[in-house]
């Protein structure tokens, strides 16, 4: 059996090795295939290993790390003075190809810093960018970058997301990804420079199947399969979006499971919706990938439960599988040589 070792920031996020260690025995089973090193302090994760009565080291490993980036950490301090810690121990289990993935909940800022000066960028690629999956009121996916890995972006940046995310989304689909710049109008004029240029530098490429623009209020409606802005605009809208959708399901929780007699009625109506809200729980879509590197390297939200970075773990398995960066490349070098001639 061809196995996929995944590395994972065991410290890394709100609650350390209390989620990621059950998540990562939790991933082990779901995956026949997979293996993990978790690194991290070996006490910690020892002792949530003992509490889950885990013993198996045929699949599992650990790595010692004494140190940890907080989430206040800046990036240009952990580049400085934190190689060693779990989460730059981990990129680098990557980059000498010990592990084929990193997986972490920890500082986003220090991950891209460290990733793309431990892993490097891929060639053609200026920028890495943050992309993650997105329910649809069809029930398929959509996948918007970049999600806060640069607050600003030129036109070429945002072309180049285009084509990474189209790439990744590809990989999912196993069909030509529909792309859309989101701007605040459909028409043509609409937008400011960047995205304008951008958008019709997509129009330009027959090998990308362009859309055109998307407004925020249409993004789940099934009219796109690839979403592209800077990661100021996309960190704002994911936010408002997971905002809107937990609120909706709260408030629909709470008329449902009432004691009264209408909260009695109001399950019986709603519970196939009730159900079918779930599937807007961020939860599902955790694990928002870090495109335009040599390596895969996956985010997981930093307040993720043990079954989110299970997903996030997921996400990473799907990725080696499919060897995303060598695709990513193909679809670069074949954009390239299409605007070139």
């Amino acid at each position: 059996m061809q196995y996929y070792t995944v590395a994972l920031d065991a410290m890394g996020g709100d609650f350390g090795p209390r989620v990621t260690v059950p998540a990562a025995v939790q991933a082990l089973s779901r995956f026949p295939a997979l293996k993990v090193i978790l690194v991290g302090d070996r006490n910690a994760i020892t002792f949530q290993l003992s509490q889950l009565g885990y013993s198996d080291s045929s699949r599992m490993s650990i790595v010692h790390s004494d140190q940890v980036i907080s989430n206040s950490e800046k990036p240009s301090l952990a580049l400085r003075r934190f190689m060693h810690s779990s989460m730059g121990m981990a990129i680098d289990l990557v980059t000498e190809q010990v592990a084929d993935a990193c997986v972490s909940a920890g500082n986003t800022g220090a991950l891209m810093a460290l990733s793309r000066f431990r892993l490097k960028l891929l060639p053609g690629i200026d920028r890495p960018a943050l992309i993650s999956a997105l329910p649809t009121v069809s029930g398929k996916r959509l996948w918007m970058l970049d999600l806060g890995a640069n607050v600003s972006c030129d036109a070429d940046s945002l072309f180049q997301f285009a084509v990474m995310g189209s790439a990744l989304a590809e990989v999912h689909l196993g069909h030509k990804a529909r792309v859309a710049v989101l701007n605040v109008g459909e028409e043509e004029i609409k937008g400011n420079d960047f995205v304008r240029r951008c958008a019709d530098m997509l129009r330009q490429t027959q090998s990308i199947h362009f859309t055109g623009n998307i407004e925020g209020n249409q993004i789940f409606n099934d009219l796109t399969d690839v979403v592209v802005c800077d990661g100021f605009v996309g960190n704002v809208c994911l936010k408002s979006c997971e905002g809107t959708a937990q609120l909706f399901i709260d408030q629909l929780k709470n008329r449902m499971f009432g004691s009264s007699i209408k909260g009695w009625i109001a399950r019986k109506l709603f519970s196939e919706l009730f159900i079918g809200l779930k599937s807007l729980n961020p939860d599902h879509y955790n694990g928002a990938s870090l495109l335009g590197l040599r390596g895969i390297v996956v985010k997981s939200h930093g307040s993720a439960d043990i079954s989110a970075f299970a997903n996030a773990i997921g996400e990473a398995v799907h990725e080696i599988k499919e060897q995303v960066p060598s695709r990513i490349s193909e679809r670069l070098e074949a954009v390239l040589l299409e605007r070139h001639y």
